[in-house]
């Protein structure tokens, strides 16, 4: 197993989590009885606000089997997380958050459930309430079943951060995802039907998390256009959908002129205008967002770029510049 975990504020809970997956760095059993070994832990430094760096680096130094990927600025959590999937080299990849919240132990599970089903992808599925405000959860849960039902036609919504993908498909998808996908919506084109495995998420770390509503915001726009086109389907019943509204209010001026009874005043005729124009507006914006991720895919913006560590580099101060 190749276990990658994103860092972007984990200078007081990586240590943790890492000492934790050290316990098997050695050959263990899984409750089926299937052999497996963490071969190496891929710490992802996504410039975060902390010392997250120097982190790193203490437990590359302390852990053989830790390996430091650096990234040259910060993309987020699903580019870091390919970038840390595309540097592996294990059979089966383990993917987990740097707070805490997530039980390596459970990576045994999550296997059996992979041999087990015969599936290339394992999603964590909590038995408790996420460790998150019950606002944040409850837009969780229906922005997943948005995606579910309406944006992708029947795609499971059981997915999240802590999953288990076998190493050829998880390298493949990072090495051919394109820049801003959703990464869960990327493995699922390729891996087929995921299986769920039931676990435990315990209490972040002491942190304060790196998701405010804006970065949440743009999560979930990101998994709409990573989605399809069906946003943009959409957009086309909306113009259907106003263009009937817009006959059957004709029809009623008609019929209204016959009676005598036609509506004075520019009221009902000032709010469909603007109502009609939000809609033409908010439909541009869809088909604009569309165009904007296929210009970027276009012109080579890559979704991540793995660099050397900055402090050995030009940037860095641990080596020691030679005098003028």
């Amino acid at each position: 197993m190749s276990v990658v975990i994103p860092v972007y504020g984990g200078e007081f809970t990586l240590g943790s989590v890492v000492e934790e997956i050290a316990r098997f760095a050695e050959p263990s059993v899984t409750p089926d009885g299937h052999r497996y070994q963490v071969i190496e832990t891929l710490l992802v430094y996504d410039n975060g606000r902390d010392r997250s760096d120097e982190t790193i680096r203490e437990l590359a130094d302390k852990y053989p089997f830790v390996r430091p990927v650096w990234l040259s600025r910060n993309f987020g959590q699903h580019p870091a997380t390919l970038a840390g999937m595309a540097s592996s080299s294990g059979d089966w990849i383990v993917t987990l958050d740097e707070d805490g919240q997530h039980d390596p132990a459970d990576m045994a599970a999550f296997l059996d459930t992979a041999l087990r089903e015969n599936v290339q992808l394992v999603y964590a599925e909590a038995t408790n309430p996420p460790p998150h405000s019950a606002f944040r959860n409850l837009t969780s849960k229906g922005a997943k079943w948005l995606f579910a039902t309406v944006l992708a036609g029947g795609a499971t919504a059981s997915f999240q951060s802590y999953r288990l993908v076998l190493g050829e498909v998880g390298r493949s998808v990072a090495a051919y995802a394109g820049s801003g996908v959703y990464l869960d919506v990327a493995m699922q084109w390729v891996s087929g039907e995921p299986a769920v495995c039931p676990v435990e998420l315990r209490e972040e770390g002491d942190r304060r998390s790196g998701y405010s509503l804006r970065r949440l915001l743009s999560h979930f726009w990101r998994l709409v256009l990573s989605s399809g086109t069906r946003g943009l389907r959409l957009v086309s019943v909306l113009g259907v959908v106003f263009a009937l509204a817009g006959l059957g209010y004709a029809a009623y001026l008609v019929v209204a002129s016959t009676t005598g009874d036609v509506p004075q005043g520019w009221t009902s005729t000032m709010v469909v205008v603007l109502f009609s124009t939000g809609a033409v507006l908010f439909s541009l914006g869809i088909i604009a967002e569309y165009i904007g991720v296929a210009v970027n895919m276009a012109m080579g913006k890559p979704p991540y770029l793995i660099v050397g560590d900055p402090a050995d580099g030009p940037l860095g101060s641990r080596r020691p510049r030679p005098r003028p």
